[in-house]
């Protein structure tokens, strides 16, 4: 039995089942990595642990809604791993502890779970259920069915060195629309947007200053408009986080732009960091780190530092 495929699979429709009413609450996160962690059977008492690529690409699935059309593709997936009673029990638990997670149970929750706890009764599974390339013709016929569901596994490698980039054009693609912007463009800005945000978000806190701040500096630094300058900041301020590794964001500007572009950068990094009245420690460290992995010296670091002002510097 491949339990690793049914972990990851099974992994990513808890995650499709999460966001039924639209929303994944901190609660229902938690809930799914402690099912990935110790689910029974198949994960802990095999040995199966799911590697820092299986997380991330998990984690494309918590960053933004899963619609109808995609969720009923990641369910087709995960019938196509099931081989054993077994498996199908595990399955329907895992999903409803998640339902469960956050002790509220919303209609569009008790609608997908029904959905999603028919499908999987349904595989009929025999003896030769456990040999793949005998269900190979059912899985084509259900693999056929939504082919051409919405699949952001495509997008994969965008999201792990561009995050803010694919979470914009995930954005788009739900609400429709576009943005008059060069793809290239696009590119940088976005990576501006989520340095920008790694240090709003350094304090673990983003108030109402810093969000402006971070809008004005996207204005200035690429001379956007308002309105694209506003939602490049909501993104960005969604897709990154305190905890976010910012190297491949750091690798990906440095190769986008010229030296003089990320020296004024930095000021502009200083300028969110202050906007909330004052820069502390972990503040000036972030920026000192980023300074480093855009391939500034210390003398350009320390010449920013100083436009802010001495007494809105607390380190």
């Amino acid at each position: 039995m491949d339990s690793h495929g049914l972990i990851l699979t099974l992994g990513k429709v808890v995650i499709a089942a999460a966001w039924a009413d639209g929303r994944v609450s901190d609660e229902e996160i938690d809930s799914v990595r402690d099912l990935l962690f110790y689910l029974p059977q198949v994960g802990q008492e095999q040995g199966v642990r799911l590697n820092e690529q299986d997380w991330q690409l998990l984690e494309l699935y918590m960053l933004t809604p899963v619609g109808e059309e995609e969720r009923q593709r990641l369910v087709v997936e995960l019938q196509g791993v099931l081989r054993h009673p077994a498996d199908k029990a595990l399955a329907v638990r895992a999903i409803e502890n998640m339902i469960l997670a956050d002790g509220v149970v919303t209609p569009e929750e008790t609608a997908v779970f029904q959905e999603i706890r028919d499908a999987i009764e349904s595989v009929e599974l025999n003896f030769f259920s456990q040999f793949s390339w005998l269900v190979s013709e059912a899985v084509r016929r259900r693999t056929a069915a939504v082919a051409h569901a919405p699949n952001r596994e495509q997008y994969f490698d965008d999201f792990i060195k561009n995050r803010v980039y694919y979470a914009v054009c995930q954005r788009l693609n739900m609400e429709e629309t576009q943005l008059n912007i060069p793809d290239q463009e696009l590119r940088k800005l976005s990576l501006a947007g989520g340095l920008l945000a790694k240090v709003a978000h350094t304090d673990r806190k983003v108030d109402e200053r810093e969000y402006d701040a971070v809008v004005v500096a996207l204005e200035d630094f690429l001379l956007l408009d308002r309105k694209t300058a506003v939602f490049v900041t909501e993104v960005s301020l969604m897709a990154v986080t305190a905890a976010l590794d910012p190297y491949r964001m750091m690798r990906q500007f440095a190769q986008v732009t010229n030296r003089e572009e990320r020296v004024r950068f930095l000021d502009i990094l200083f300028a969110v960091a202050a906007a909330d009245g004052s820069v502390g420690y972990e503040e000036m460290e972030q920026i000192r780190l980023l300074a480093q992995g855009l391939n500034l010296t210390h003398p350009e670091f320390v010449n920013a530092r100083l436009q802010i002002p001495r007494e809105q510097r607390m380190a």
